[in-house]
């Protein structure tokens, strides 16, 4: 696809995470009052992963448009840098991240949306938002893996990233549930405390095991094995 229509796709991505940001952030909800506020939910978290991630996308395209027909070493290594990030992000938390919020959610919504989204939610969150919380964001990141290819870090590096992502957002859920006595998330009322160190285990596989994903299919689109 060429360099520009590129550009307007990675903008109105990046637009639509804005709106949505804004549109979350205005809602008079309890929950965003309580400890940790928005910042408790990996939907929330994910959210602002995607739209710093596309921010950084939109950044490099206008910088490589900048240094288009530039010798400048120094651009060149700058414009270098922000393509290292902007892959990396790729990498470790925008596909691992968002592929798993939008799976795990429907999975759950699907088998008993109480336990990841009572019906309660729906007098303060409309279905449109929601779809943009949950499902755009799969579309989104295949989009941009399909028209740009990312260069993957080491799968050891990648997977020691992924891991600590995991465990640091399970640490965080924990400390909350530790402070106010309320887990975030309904479903871990039901667990058992054995239980539940094996879904935070499970979960943390099944976030490296999306990390593996995204390796493979990149590597398949961009053919990059030859």
């Amino acid at each position: 696809m060429a360099l520009v229509p590129c550009q307007v796709l990675r903008a109105a991505i990046l637009l639509s995470y804005f709106s949505i940001l804004c549109n979350y952030k205005a809602i008079d909800m309890p929950a965003h009052q309580t400890y940790g506020g928005s910042w408790k939910f990996l939907t929330f978290i994910d959210l602002v992963i995607q739209a710093v991630f596309f921010g950084i996308c939109v950044l490099t395209d206008l910088s490589s448009l900048l240094t288009r027909g530039n010798d400048s070493q120094e651009q060149e290594r700058q414009l270098k840098k922000l393509i290292s990030l902007r892959d990396w992000m790729m990498a470790v938390l925008a596909f691992p991240v968002g592929v798993f919020v939008v799976t795990m959610f429907w999975s759950i919504y699907i088998y008993d949306r109480e336990l990841v989204y009572p019906k309660l939610l729906d007098n303060f969150i409309p279905a449109w938002l929601n779809h943009g919380m949950h499902t755009t964001v799969l579309p989104f990141v295949l989009i941009e893996m399909r028209t740009t290819h990312h260069q993957y870090p080491s799968r050891s590096c990648g997977l020691a990233a992924v891991c600590t992502f995991a465990v640091g957002y399970i640490l965080w859920v924990c400390w909350i549930h530790h402070v106010t006595g309320v887990w975030v998330y309904p479903l871990l009322e039901h667990l058992s405390p054995g239980v539940k160190i094996i879904f935070f285990a499970a979960v943390t596989i099944i976030i490296n095991i999306f990390y593996l994903v995204g390796e493979v299919l990149n590597n398949y689109i961009w053919d990059t094995q030859k």
